[in-house]
């Protein structure tokens, strides 16, 4: 939910909003935070066939510490690797969800064919 859109529901049912529910803008956060989702989104991704998304390709991350003039790198890459590790558990769900869609699917088909022999 959006800081915008909470803002709107609380006017909507006539209730005070409360500071600490409101949600966080980009506004709101450390521009190291910011510099690190745009880095993130910006950098390639490594994905195979049959494994999905194995992570990112920090090949050209020094230009963007560079280019954002980054000091706390540790902070930094301590950002990219949580961003990094969520995105490859999500991909490593999703892979396991298409197996076992596609192991289910390949099970009904041989259960519904009729076997013929003359």
């Amino acid at each position: 939910m959006t800081r915008d859109r909470y803002l709107e529901l609380c006017e909507q049912m006539g209730n005070e909003p409360l500071e600490e529910e409101i949600p966080p803008d980009w506004e709101d956060l450390p521009d190291i935070m910011v510099y690190a989702v745009n880095t993130f989104n910006m950098m390639g991704d490594r994905v195979y066939a049959d494994i999905g998304y194995t992570g990112k390709d920090y090949t050209n991350v020094s230009h963007y510490i560079e280019l954002y003039g980054i000091e706390d790198k540790e902070y930094f890459f301590q950002l990219l690797s949580w961003l990094d590790s969520r995105a490859i558990k999500k991909s490593s769900e999703d892979m396991k969800r298409q197996y076992e869609k596609a192991k289910r699917q390949s099970k009904s088909g041989q259960q519904n064919k009729t076997n013929y022999s003359g």
